[in-house]
């Protein structure tokens, strides 16, 4: 049940709204800033597996790939950094600040949702159902496409930059010395990270297209949600 200081209504043109407190500003911004570093890395890795032709003159006068290498290098720090702090915020935040991390794997009825908003999304389902936060559906994909997909972008990715930093850094210390012997070389975990990069963006795609679709279909806000944390529902009938 949602207390009155969770839910506000007004009328508009007619309509009951109601509006439901579910991002808080720290989950808010990670979101963006995540959002923001993901499309860098995916930019910069496209750039880092598929150098650009080399340029004319002399070596020393460039440093391109130098250069997007760096970019590169930051915004894996702040998806590290911004993904620690999400994690914290699991603890200390709302309920709605877990659901990223938590699946009702053991509630039957659960899954019952699941597959109706898998039929909603195919088109089988006439009418949809209003949910405060995730749908499960969307809790499921969350978890099992993007929090994997982060986790193992990060772990490849700095196992990777270990290299460069060799023995003795953090990084290497933490994630080049098992994550490279456990792929078999350093090549296999560049091919298996360049293939996380591509699962990712066809998440985001996916992401996306669904926020926009439940904005239009289901009368209720997605993406006004995330920059200002109220879920707005609106009555089908006035």
């Amino acid at each position: 049940m949602l207390s009155a200081q969770d839910m506000r209504e007004a009328v508009d043109h007619g309509r009951n709204v109601r509006a439901v407190y579910v991002y808080e500003a720290p989950v808010r911004l990670w979101h963006w800033v995540n959002a923001l570093a993901i499309t860098v890395l995916a930019v910069s890795g496209w750039f880092i597996a598929s150098p650009l032709p080399s340029l004319p003159g002399e070596a020393s006068a460039h440093f391109l790939m130098g250069y997007i290498r760096f970019i590169h290098f930051v915004a894996g720090y702040v998806l590290l950094a911004g993904f620690l702090g999400r994690i914290y915020w699991a603890f200390v935040g709302n309920a709605h600040a877990r659901q990223l991390f938590v699946l009702p794997i053991f509630n039957a009825n659960w899954w019952k949702e699941v597959l109706f908003e898998l039929r909603w999304y195919l088109f089988l389902e006439r009418a949809p159902k209003k949910y405060v936060g995730h749908n499960p559906l969307a809790q499921l994909a969350m978890f099992g496409l993007f929090l994997t997909t982060v986790v193992f972008m990060i772990v490849t990715g700095f196992a990777l930059y270990g290299e460069g930093a060799q023995e003795g850094s953090w990084s290497h210390t933490l994630f080049t010395s098992w994550v490279i012997p456990l792929f078999g070389q350093s090549q296999d975990v560049h091919t298996w990270h360049h293939a996380g990069m591509w699962v990712m963006v066809l998440f985001v795609m996916v992401h996306v297209y669904a926020a926009i679709r439940e904005d239009i279909m289901s009368r209720q806000s997605l993406v006004s949600t995330m920059l200002s944390g109220w879920r707005m529902f609106k009555d089908d009938k006035p």
